[in-house]
């Protein structure tokens, strides 16, 4: 049961209370009480308590963010729960193989489990934070899943690994969190931009494409040093070539 304890849900733009205290409820059943709400239109609330039943613990522990780059930048993994089709990424996980990979992951670093609000899911933005997708078959006519039930699902299936997983070997390097991830991508994209790569009416597209490209190597804090090493002599190179085809103009004689 350790690894849950490293393991956080994080519920992305939560407009009715009722669903965070369902939450609250499905994660307590499930041996889970980090709940991290990040915009949340009503919160706390009563009704939030009354959906809740009995699981106050996790609503009164429950941490409020502005923005999900702020709730999961400690993550060494974030996983995104969404049945949004993305031409741009591997296929989505199913919940036990996600379920699977975050109980791995959370045994030496903090995970975080994402949902987007009732009515939208995640944003393609939410998503682009997210190294892994999860997604929840359902019947394609009536693929309306709620915010507590899809949280229940995912929940479930990470109790049902605790039992028969078994211990991973600590990894020799620390693994890199999602604020590093995000550092990297900053530092590409800037990169990118000073080599003229990037399309310039629709340069995320490529970035997407990239973002997906590292995040299945999921490199470790070394790795990362490495990959941004290469990309400050980049940026060091463009400038020595920019300083050496400026012409230099010499001062008229006194």
């Amino acid at each position: 049961m350790k690894a849950l304890s490293n393991i956080r849900v994080v519920l992305v733009g939560t407009t009715h209370p009722g669903n965070i205290g369902a939450v609250a409820r499905a994660m307590r059943t499930m041996a889970l009480d980090r709940l991290y709400l990040v915009q949340p239109k009503f919160f706390p609330h009563e009704e939030a308590s009354a959906r809740a039943a009995g699981a106050d613990l996790v609503l009164a522990q429950a941490r409020v963010f502005d923005s999900l780059a702020e709730a999961t930048a400690d993550c060494t993994l974030v996983i995104g729960a969404s049945a949004r089709r993305r031409s741009i990424e591997a296929p989505p996980l199913d919940p036990r193989a996600g379920a699977a990979l975050a109980l791995q992951a959370a045994r030496h670093g903090g995970v975080a489990l994402v949902f987007g609000p009732e009515h939208s899911g995640l944003s393609n933005t939410d998503l682009d934070l997210c190294q892994q997708r999860v997604c929840i078959p359902s019947d394609p006519e009536f693929a309306s899943l709620n915010l507590a039930a899809a949280v229940q699902v995912l929940t479930y299936e990470l109790y049902q690994c605790v039992d028969s997983d078994m211990p991973a070997p600590a990894p020799t390097v620390a693994p890199a969190t999602r604020e590093d991830f995000e550092r990297l991508f900053e530092h590409l994209e800037q990169t990118l931009r000073d080599l003229n790569f990037l399309l310039p009416n629709n340069p995320q597209r490529s970035m997407r494409r990239l973002r997906a490209l590292v995040n299945r190597a999921a490199p470790d804090q070394n790795e990362m040093q490495i990959l941004r090493g290469i990309l400050t002599a980049t940026g060091h190179a463009i400038a020595a070539a920019e300083a050496k085809s400026t012409p230099c103009h010499a001062e008229p004689p006194a």
